[in-house]
C-alpha cells in the first residue's frame, strides 16, 4: 500500500522513522517531497500499523495527516 503523509511543518528524524519501519517491513520505501511537507511511504502495513510504527519513531501522525493512495501496481512483476 502507498500512503502520503502531511508533515505539517514537522521536522521528523526520517532516519529513525525508516529504521523503525524497516524493522517491520524491510522492503518499505520512504521519500520526502522537495518542499519537505509530504512524506510518501510504500509498505505492506495497514494505515493503523503505519501510524503506530511512525509514532514509535517519534513522528506523530494523525488520521487526518495520512492519505492512502490508489494502487499503481501493474501486475507485471507477478507480485
Amino acid at each position: 500500500m502507498e500512503y502520503q503523509i502531511d508533515l505539517a511543518g514537522a521536522k521528523p528524524d526520517l532516519g529513525a522513522a525508516q529504521q523503525t519501519l524497516h524493522a517491520i517491513d524491510p522492503a518499505a520505501l520512504m521519500a520526502v517531497d522537495f518542499s519537505g511537507r509530504q512524506l510518501r511511504v510504500a509498505t505492506v502495513l495497514s494505515a493503523e500499523d503505519l501510524r503506530a510504527t511512525l509514532r514509535r519513531a517519534g513522528l506523530e501522525v494523525r488520521d487526518s495527516d495520512l492519505q492512502r493512495l490508489p494502487s499503481t501496481c501493474c501486475g507485471g512483476c507477478g507480485g
